[in-house]
């Protein structure tokens, strides 16, 4: 029996897990991102994030914005509609806001820096 078979996540089959750590120092925020590689989940409806309930979005604050761009188009990411779009000066001064979709067809948000 797995751990994650144990703890009742999946019917024994292993995760591959990955952390991505949101800055460097000891109070970072950490991400976890979780694979089942032999598995084939129903996928739900994620055109919006109305959809479908359960998560369906994730905001993450980026520092470079045309760094992330530039390494979504390597990885054949397209952002989705009119991305990045400048948010207003009163909510968020300078910023600009990009939606893509996860591998899965969950939205994205990336928040940082007009390019």
């Amino acid at each position: 029996s797995t751990l994650a078979g144990s703890a009742g996540l999946t019917d024994n089959k292993p995760l591959d897990v990955r952390v991505l750590v949101l800055g460097n120092d000891k109070t970072a925020t950490k991400l976890k991102l979780m694979k089942i590689a032999t598995t084939s989940p129903r996928s739900g409806d994620n055109e919006f994030i109305h959809s479908h309930t359960g998560f369906r979005y994730l905001t993450i604050i980026i520092e470079d914005t045309s760094a992330a761009l530039s390494r979504l188009k390597k990885l054949g990411v397209t952002p989705l509609a009119k991305s990045p779009v400048t948010l207003p000066q009163k909510l968020a001064p300078g910023m600009s806001l990009t939606c893509i979709k996860d591998p899965d067809g969950n939205l994205v948000e990336l928040i940082g820096p007009t390019p």
